[in-house]
């Protein structure tokens, strides 16, 4: 069986790059790689820009409240990245679905994936599932993919400092 990588893995990538922006050409596709993207394309310096200036344009959606602006901007970068859904077997390891048109660059590669997947969290998981840390110091973006959806912090050591800080308030 192979598993759609569109939606969790997707959105959760997105953060991870946005709380962490890669140094290189070179680090981008490693953790691209590691992150289970198949790069069977040619990568140039130029992707590492765009993929850092689409980055940020991702972002804005996680720093959005509310749900109509957060769609409008989700269906921007839809129609700029994403094309009709359509079957492949191109790395020979199963036929899942792409929602972008071959030969394109690595940052519209992860543009069409970011947008897409996190469409798919949204509205399979509710539209208030992305977000920046509660924690006033911290400004890490999170993917909330827990049960009850209540998350509010990128971890549980910001959450920790946070309640330790409310405690020693009282």
């Amino acid at each position: 069986m192979h598993l759609n990588p569109y939606g969790e893995y997707a959105v959760t990538l997105a953060a991870d790059l946005a709380n962490h922006k890669p140094d290189s050409t070179g680090e981008l596709v490693d953790r691209c790689v590691d992150a289970g993207i198949i790069v069977d394309f040619p990568v140039t310096d130029d992707d590492l820009a765009d993929v850092l200036a689409m980055l940020d344009r991702w972002a804005s959606i996680a720093d959005t409240t509310s749900d109509e602006a957060r769609a409008e901007q989700v269906n921007l970068m839809l129609t700029k990245a994403s094309a009709y859904p359509r079957l492949t077997n191109h790395a020979g390891d199963g036929w899942h679905l792409h929602y972008r048109d071959d030969q394109q660059t690595l940052a519209g590669v992860l543009e069409a994936l970011f947008s897409v997947g996190t469409a798919l969290h949204l509205v399979g998981r509710g539209m208030h599932r992305l977000g920046r840390c509660a924690l006033e110091e911290c400004t890490a973006i999170y993917a909330d993919t827990s049960r009850n959806g209540r998350q509010r912090y990128c971890s549980p050591k910001c959450a920790n400092r946070d309640a330790v800080r409310r405690h020693r308030a009282r």
